[in-house]
């Protein structure tokens, strides 16, 4: 249970920085709903990880992700392999790492 609030908590943070660096006033709350869904809901997600300017994340079931709805939410680009979705941000990945690694 512990590990599905780290992973809530990542995904938020993720659409703290695309809303960060897109400047719109969209409601938080939904914004971070809209993330775990298109990326087919929180049990779809395994493991998470940051990797340069990329949010790497193994889904249990990739064709539940909806690539279109996650590019709109800012992603740069979308890399599947495998059960891996390789959401590429650019310097905001490192910027929400760090920002991360504070909270630990």
């Amino acid at each position: 249970m512990e590990y599905i609030q780290y992973i809530v908590i990542i995904i938020i943070l993720l659409i703290i920085a695309i809303a960060i660096t897109k400047s719109k006033k969209k409601s938080f709350k939904v914004e971070a709903n809209k993330l775990v869904e298109y990326l087919g809901g929180r049990t779809n997600i395994l493991e998470y990880e940051f990797n340069q300017s990329r949010f790497v994340v193994t889904l249990s079931d990739i064709s539940l992700v909806n690539k279109e709805g996650i590019q709109k939410l800012g992603a740069k680009g979308i890399v599947e392999i495998e059960n891996q979705l390789k959401i590429i941000l650019g310097d905001d990945a490192r910027q929400l790492k760090r920002y991360i690694d504070t909270l630990k």
